[in-house]
């Protein structure tokens, strides 16, 4: 096309430039002229034909216009700078939008590569050109060109731009009209330029079934040990792909140790050798070595160290088994259909052939039928799976005792392979890393032999058996404890004895030194102190020996300090059956010694029962001192069984008063939980020794001495009970009082029941609301949320008297020297008014048993009484409907039994006659506040 500076541009009448007549513009489109409004541009480019921007503004003025149009600016600009990166770039982009919706075969594809190679003629050195360049052609699939191109374009760019080009020259080789040799030429070029990338190399190869190379290339891969995968492959992987490629194209792979590089494998990667045998085998099934390959299976299931290993190669093995029994059958039904052709066939066959056939038609390994012993040998694989996975889980730990016992429980059949499996496991467990027993070997091995009556057989095997150095002295025990039995049972008692004299024999002063000096003792050397190996011996001569033997043994194991209780209590039985009883009574007495809580409790017990059934009351002083003894070196909670043991004694034999005693002492000795079963024996016993009057004092101790509240509550309960057989109301009913500060109405209802229907039987009217008065008392104070303090009390009401004030501040919980200080201001005062009589309802815990009579209480006779009454603002008024009631209330009266009464009670009933008539008129002759003054005197 003519240049632009070529000459003046004439402007067509119609709004067109006209071609000049100097310039061939006749092949050119009239549309593609300049117009008016390009006159501007034309006229810079004029002036200044060699910038860039005069061009490149007209270019983006005309972004618009047809790419006819702007492709004759760009040839016209690319005529006068042919130079310039920025023309020609876009240009080419220009040019390449425009044929990208075309097909391949369009002109304007044509038009573009040639504008791509005159572009290149300046442009070669732009690696962005050179990409769109070969992009094109990979899109057009101009293979031969492309290739070329590429070529050219790795000429041309230096080698650091290279990497913008092979990707797409990688893409070209990988085209499937690409030819195969083209391709590997390319990928061998590539890999000299980055070695990195041989694993797409190796894709290609696979996938191009270039079987040969891609194990070659495989196998450099992994010497190298300076290669690291781009793709994150591990070696491991990368290995197992070279082992499939080698063994699934065995024929078409040469030049490699296919078995070299496996078993390399093998020892290399532990977590995959199942899979690597299992390769081998298959390779050497593919170059039809079927011995070979069967060799291979046989080493893989001796080698492997998992069962899941052995599971896989395994289950190949049964397979290449299977198929190769399969061909056979199929052989052998081809071979009788064709029985007819044999004779042509044999015409043909050469003498040799012939002269080999006649000589060994007869010989058995000329059979080629051997259908037989293929299915023989894979029944005899079933069936040494078992032998198999046993050999496998040793492998794993050859040390498993439990192991190797089940191994031999598989050749239960086979004595021979039995005793070979015996002698590999004793000389392979090591006793100090053996998991189980090992000594259980030894006395397996012995017992088979035994059981095959070969007893010397099995004497030397235990004799091996007792020079082991095991882990544990109970260990090398079992063993001659076994051996003793292995002679009982074939009935060599004296052989049996012997051993055991043997086996607890001590070590001499020499051996001992040695075995110092060499810094490591064999169990050996502790033998003689185990207690399991004594306690058989003891039993052998008590069955087998004499007294003497038997007492000797005993004093043996006394002095070794390594008796037991159990020892203790067999050996004074012994001595007992034997009529030695005081012999029997030092050896419990030296148990005692020896032991202590909790060990000791049998023997003490035994020891105290058999003493007093044995001497009873002639020796009571001496039972006395072994109960004391006893009871003090045993723990609280183990004090009971001994003191009403001790409290027996006394009964059956000594003196009831000491009875009492040792119950006393045992109340105070046994835990709190055990007081209130200890307090009802002692109340029982006491009753039916002494009366029940004497068991007045055993409840008053029992409420005192600090039981838990609901045991108190319940001693009360039966103490109230107890004075109300007995015919004391007032008694019963002074311990009610007291009783009331341990039940809540709401958690005790059974108490106030049981209060209840007293006071309705033997009460009044007075004595029945005090009873209600209390309780409701009771109550409110067990729903306080708050103490009442001592200023408040005075100063809400200083009319109450003394004891009810003490009584108040008790319940409220106000400790003893607060209330010692509100005494002390009431008693002080001169205004107080005069203090009156305590009620029963508001005695102190301390003053319980000051009970006053119920026929006595006369309250309105007493003015200071009505004061205090009027003045007692705690005091609740009862509803009409109560008080009507009330008045039914119905007193009964019941006279006390003769029959609670014990020994004393004929003599007490006799005192009691002469002097009741006295007291009874003097009784009601005084007042109640004249009776608890007398009584607080």
């Amino acid at each position: 096309m003519p240049s632009a500076a070529a000459g003046p541009v004439a402007v067509a009448p119609s709004g067109k430039a006209a071609a000049p007549a100097a310039l061939p513009f006749a092949g050119i489109s009239p549309e593609l002229y300049p117009t008016e409004d390009d006159l501007p541009y034309e006229e810079e480019i004029l002036r200044e034909p060699f910038k860039l921007k005069g061009w490149w503004r007209y270019l983006v003025a005309r972004a618009a216009a047809p790419f006819a149009k702007r492709a004759v600016i760009y040839e016209r600009a690319l005529k006068a700078l042919p130079g310039s990166y920025k023309l020609w770039y876009a240009y080419l982009r220009e040019r390449l939008d425009h044929a990208r919706p075309h097909p391949i075969s369009h002109q304007a594809y044509s038009s573009l590569n040639n504008t791509f190679e005159r572009a290149l003629a300046t442009m070669h050195k732009m690696p962005r050109v050179w990409v769109l360049y070969l992009t094109s052609l990979l899109d057009q699939r101009l293979l031969t060109r492309g290739r070329r191109s590429f070529d050219r374009a790795l000429r041309a760019l230096p080698v650091t731009q290279h990497d913008r080009i092979w990707p797409l020259y990688l893409r070209l080789a990988s085209l499937q009209a690409c030819p195969v040799e083209t391709s590997l030429r390319v990928f061998r070029r590539y890999l000299q330029f980055d070695p990195s990338h041989a694993e797409d190399f190796i894709e290609f190869l696979v996938s191009s079934k270039r079987w040969q190379e891609a194990a070659d290339r495989l196998a450099s891969v992994l010497n190298d040990d300076g290669f690291r995968s781009v793709k994150g492959k591990t070696r491991h992987q990368l290995w197992l792909e070279l082992c499939e490629i080698l063994t699934k194209h065995a024929d078409e792979v040469a030049g490699l140790k296919v078995d070299a590089i496996l078993r390399g494998g093998i020892r290399k990667f532990t977590d995959e050798v199942g899979k690597l045998w299992t390769s081998l085998a298959d390779y050497y099934v593919r170059r039809t070595l079927y011995e070979k390959a069967r060799d291979v299976f046989e080493e893989g299931v001796a080698s492997v160290m998992t069962v899941q290993e052995f599971s896989v190669v395994f289950e190949a093995y049964t397979q290449f088994e299977q198929s190769m029994l399969a061909a056979k059958l199929e052989a052998a039904e081809e071979d009788g259909g064709e029985g007819s052709d044999e004779d042509e066939e044999g015409g043909r066959k050469t003498g040799m052939e012939k002269l080999s056939k006649k000589f060994l038609a007869g010989c058995w390994l000329n059979d080629e039928d051997d259908t037989d012993l293929r299915l023989a040998r894979f029944e005899k694989l079933l069936d040494r799976r078992p032998e198999l996975l046993s050999s496998v889980l040793l492998r794993q730990n050859p040390h498993n005792v439990e192991e190797w016992h089940r191994r031999v429980k598989l050749f239960e059949k086979e004595p021979a392979r039995q005793v070979a499996t015996y002698v590999e496991a004793v000389k392979t467990v090591d006793p100090m890393k053996a998991v189980g027993k090992p000594h259980t070997l030894w006395v397996a091995f012995a017992k088979m032999y035994e059981k095959h009556n070969r007893l010397d057989s099995a004497e030397d095997i235990f004799k091996k058996a007792t020079q082991v150095n095991y882990k544990a002295v109970d260990h090398l025990a079992t063993i001659w404890c076994e051996w003793a039995e292995m002679e009982l049972r074939n009935k060599q008692f004296d052989k049996a004895i012997e051993l055991m004299r043997l086996a607890t024999a001590e070590p001499s002063v020499e051996v001992k030194r040695r075995a110092a000096a060499e810094g490591d003792e064999p169990v050996q050397l502790r033998l003689h102190k185990s207690l399991k190996l004594w306690s058989f011996y003891v039993d052998l001569e008590e069955s087998l020996g004499s007294l003497e033997t038997t007492r000797a043994v005993y004093e043996r194991i006394l002095d070794l300090r390594i008796a037991t209780p159990q020892i203790i209590l067999n050996y004074a039985y012994l001595l007992e059956e034997n009529k030695y009883f005081e012999d029997a009574f030092k050896v419990f007495e030296r148990g005692v010694k020896i032991f202590k809580y909790p060990h000791v409790k049998d023997i003490w017990v035994t020891y105290l029962t058999k003493f007093v059934k044995r001497y009873q009351r002639s020796k009571l002083e001496r039972a006395r001192e072994l109960f004391t003894e006893a009871v003090q070196k045993a723990p609280p909670d183990e004090k009971k069984a001994l003191y009403l043991q001790y409290a027996k004694l006394e009964e059956d034999y000594g003196l009831a008063k000491r009875a009492m005693n040792v119950y006393d002492e045992a109340v105070r000795a046994v835990p709190s939980g055990q007081k209130m079963s200890m307090y009802e024996i002692y109340i029982a016993r006491a009753a039916e020794l002494f009366g029940v009057p004497r068991t007045r004092q055993i409840y008053e101790q029992a409420i005192e001495s600090g039981l838990p509240d609901r045991d108190v509550l319940t001693m009360c309960m039966k103490f109230a009970e107890l004075e109300r057989n007995l015919g004391e109301i007032d008694r019963s009913r002074a311990i009610y009082i007291h009783a009331s500060n341990y039940a809540d109405p709401n958690s005790h209802p059974e108490f106030w029941k049981k209060w209840n229907d007293f006071e309705i039987q033997h009460g009044n009217e007075d004595t029945f609301r005090e009873m209600l008065r209390i309780k409701r008392t009771v109550a409110a104070s067990r729903s306080q949320t708050h103490f009442i303090l001592p200023e408040y009390l005075m100063q809400r009401d200083q009319r109450l008297t003394m004891d009810e004030a003490v009584d108040t501040l008790t319940r409220a919980g106000v400790p003893q020297d607060e209330m010692a200080a509100l005494e002390r201001q009431l008693t002080s005062g001169p205004s107080q008014a005069p203090a009156a009589a305590p009620s029963t309802s508001t005695t102190p815990a301390n003053r319980m048993m000051n009970f006053v009579s119920a026929g006595a209480e006369v309250r309105a006779e007493s003015s200071t009484e009505q004061a205090a009454a009027a003045a007692n603002n705690e005091d609740i008024e009862l509803p009409d409907e109560e008080s009507d009631e009330e008045e039914d209330v119905q007193i009964a009266e019941r006279s006390v039994p003769a029959a609670v009464f014990g020994e004393l009670g004929k003599r007490a009933a006799e005192n009691r006659e002469e002097s009741s008539s006295s007291a009874q008129e003097n009784e009601q002759q005084l007042g109640a506040l004249e009776r608890i003054k007398r009584r607080r005197q």
